[in-house]
């Protein structure tokens, strides 16, 4: 009884932590993807990924992955 007590906490860590991961990974797999020229420095386009959002070059989302783009 003593070895489940002792094991139960570095379990629960582990889960926490595993679960952080996999909530991160799910919030990032939806952020668009903005293209920004390398040489103006302007955005291309805006790449969408969730059907709910319709972001542009003229309306950003707070978030976004910065892609570099010739």
């Amino acid at each position: 009884m003593k070895a489940l007590k002792e094991l139960l906490i570095p379990v629960l860590c582990l889960a926490l932590v595993f679960a952080g991961l996999i909530a991160g990974l799910v919030q990032n797999s939806s952020m668009p993807d903005v293209h920004i020229s390398n040489s103006t420095g302007e955005c291309v386009r805006v790449v969408n990924y969730d059907a709910r959002f319709d972001y542009t070059c003229q309306n950003y989302p707070d978030k976004y992955n910065h892609i570099w783009v010739q």
